[in-house]
């Protein structure tokens, strides 16, 4: 089947509505637990960037530092994140994700990639052929 042809300004919001609404599923699909998407995100930055200064993180995050308090506290308490004195700066500390954070992390992960494979493997094989040749796009317009 051949898609009808649409210019590059029509195409832009079906796509992005298309991976939004896929993210969003993709998102919600989750192993049992009760960390938000919030936490979850804090903790995704912490285990990718290594270690971060709190006001680093807020920035990553694109929060305020007073609620980035809260959610470290939160991810603190539950033993996913640890504080470590700042070695230049006694005024500041580092986070870093601990090893039950970042297992935590890949149970969602494996979670989210089961609930795609199986919507995935209910495809035809060239269905999923297009849908790799888009990814590859995708990368490409993401690295751009």
């Amino acid at each position: 089947m051949t898609a009808k042809r649409v210019p590059p300004a029509q195409l832009a919001p079906q796509l992005r509505d298309a991976i939004t609404r896929l993210n969003r599923r993709v998102r919600q699909a989750r192993p049992v637990g009760d960390l938000t998407v919030t936490q979850l995100s804090a903790l995704t930055s912490l285990k990718l960037a290594g270690a971060l200064t709190p006001r680093e993180l807020a920035d990553i995050e694109r929060v305020q530092p007073p609620t980035m308090t809260k959610i470290v506290a939160k991810l603190e308490e539950r033993g996913l994140v640890q504080r470590t004195p700042h070695p230049t700066d006694g005024r500041q500390v580092i986070l870093a994700a601990t090893e039950g954070g970042r297992a935590v992390l890949d149970q969602f992960e494996r979670a989210r990639n089961s609930w795609l494979a199986e919507r995935l493997a209910a495809l035809t094989e060239e269905e999923r052929d297009t849908l790799q040749r888009a990814a590859e796009i995708l990368q490409q317009i993401a690295r751009a």
